[in-house]
């Protein structure tokens, strides 16, 4: 039970499961409204179980639930009792609201590009808010980390893609419309860019190199005023051949300003560059378990 729970208990397993629904619930609305009724293959999984029930009279919920659990037993040994236990969750939510949806729900077919983009970005949200806790709904995911153990030097964004594109050629086969092709890529392309600006939303930061001749009163109004920590490093001036302090300190997006203005009202010669970090692990930021 513990291994099921996790580190944070039945709290942290109440908020999975909170998150496993909200997160099936938005791909599945996004599949039974927007790309099913346009005969859209969104990729992965469920653009398969598209297909096949276009040519079976089973549904797509069905067909996504037969297609996940071969794919789940064989991940067994990867992926370990407690994230599996959470991935046949999302993959069970998901296939139970695909034909809730599309039973009490109108199926969108006005303009099949308004459908992908939809499709797509409702796709992207509850995909991103299932990544958020560390949850999938198998398909795509487990696919391509059981084709890693044949296939190690494939890097995993290459292996997403091409089964997607896989995916998105039966489709066309099935359907025997190009269209299709078109709009699943451009529900596909949309799904991943929201999943990447919710991921990036979490841990997106800005780190923050000064180059200065006052490093020791930067850092120490930067501690004191944006309760930030720095890290002074001694440089010295290519050009100029002076002594000088490099400080760094990573701060959030949302005081990014305020920063940088009281470096300025420190320093105003400071030399002074900002990169984005995608990730930070630490105090203040994300603490690992």
């Amino acid at each position: 039970m513990k291994l099921i729970l996790g580190p944070q208990g039945w709290k942290g397993f109440l908020l999975d499961l909170v998150y496993s629904v909200l997160g099936s619930a938005l791909v599945a609305l996004a599949i039974a409204v927007f790309t099913v009724p346009n005969d859209i293959a969104p990729g992965g999984v469920s653009g398969l179980a598209t297909a096949l029930a276009y040519i079976t009279p089973i549904s797509v919920g069905v067909w996504a639930l037969m297609l996940n659990v071969p794919l789940m037993l064989a991940a067994w040994r990867l992926l370990g009792p407690r994230p599996l236990t959470l991935t046949l969750l999302a993959t069970v939510l998901l296939s139970f609201f695909i034909d809730l949806f599309t039973y009490f729900l109108p199926g969108y077919s006005n303009n099949e590009l308004l459908a992908a983009v939809a499709g797509g970005v409702l796709s992207g949200l509850g995909v991103g808010i299932l990544f958020l806790r560390g949850i999938s709904t198998g398909g795509t995911d487990l696919a391509a980390l059981l084709l890693k153990k044949p296939f190690p030097n494939v890097p995993n964004g290459i292996m997403l893609l091409l089964i997607d594109a896989s995916v998105v050629v039966i489709a066309v086969l099935v359907f025997r419309d190009i269209e299709v092709a078109l709009y699943s890529a451009i529900a596909i392309y949309l799904s991943s860019k929201v999943i990447d600006a919710l991921a990036q939303g979490v841990d997106y930061a800005k780190v923050i190199y000064i180059i200065t001749e006052h490093g020791d009163e930067i850092s120490r109004v930067l501690n004191e005023r944006t309760d930030r920590g720095t890290t002074l490093v001694s440089a010295r001036g290519g050009y100029t051949g002076g002594d000088k302090h490099m400080v760094i300190t990573v701060t959030r997006r949302n005081v990014l300003a305020q920063t940088l203005r009281l470096i300025r009202q420190t320093d105003p010669k400071a030399f002074t560059f900002v990169t984005d970090s995608t990730e930070v692990h630490g105090e203040g930021f994300k603490i690992d378990d």
